[in-house]
C-alpha cells in the first residue's frame, strides 16, 4: 500500500518518536523510506543563512538514523531540501519529487491559540500536501491515562 514513505523529520525528539511509525509502517509494507529535512534559509539581511545554528549536527544525526535503517534492512535514504520557503510547503514538494504514498511527521500536540501563535508544520503540511499525511503526536506520560480514568470514576 505505501511504496514510499516520506519521513518529515528536524532532528527533535518529536520526529524520532514519528520515525518509530515509519519503521513499522516500512516493515508491514516494505516501503522505501526517504528521511526528509527542510533547510528554512534566513529572509533579509542575513539572506541565505541557515535558520538553526546546528544545521550542521542535526544533518549528522539525520544520516546516521537513515545509515540506521539500512543496516536493519530497509531501503532508506536521506534527502535535504533548502530554501526560504514555508516549511510545509518544501516538505509537500520533496514528497511530490519521491512519489511518497505518505508523510509521516511528529508534532507538539499544540492546538488553539497556541498553535495560531508559534504554528505548527504539521497542521500546514495537511493543509498544503495533496498527500496522506500521518501526523504522530507526543507520546503521554506512563499512567497518565490511568489516572485521569480514575479521577473520573472517583469524583
Amino acid at each position: 500500500m505505501f511504496e514510499t514513505i516520506a519521513w518529515a523529520s528536524d532532528g527533535s525528539e518529536l520526529a524520532d518518536k514519528a520515525l518509530e511509525h515509519v519503521r513499522t509502517l516500512a516493515g508491514i509494507h516494505g516501503s522505501r523510506i526517504v528521511a526528509v529535512h527542510v533547510n528554512e534559509l534566513l529572509a533579509g539581511p542575513f539572506g541565505g543563512a541557515p535558520l538553526l545554528a546546528d544545521e550542521t549536527e542535526i544533518e549528522e544525526k539525520l544520516a546516521g538514523q537513515v545509515d540506521d535503517l539500512c543496516a536493519a534492512g530497509f531501503d532508506a535514504r536521506l534527502e535535504v531540501r533548502t530554501g526560504g520557503q514555508d516549511v510545509a510547503k518544501l516538505l509537500a514538494d520533496v514528497a511530490d519529487d519521491v512519489g511518497a504514498d505518505l508523510i509521516v511527521i511528529g508534532t507538539h500536540g499544540r492546538g488553539g491559540i497556541a498553535a495560531a501563535i508559534v504554528g505548527s508544520v504539521a497542521r500546514r503540511l495537511c493543509h498544503t500536501s495533496h498527500r496522506p499525511v500521518l501526523v504522530v503526536p507526543p507520546a503521554r506520560k506512563a499512567g497518565s491515562a490511568a489516572d485521569e480514568a480514575e479521577r473520573f470514576t472517583t469524583a
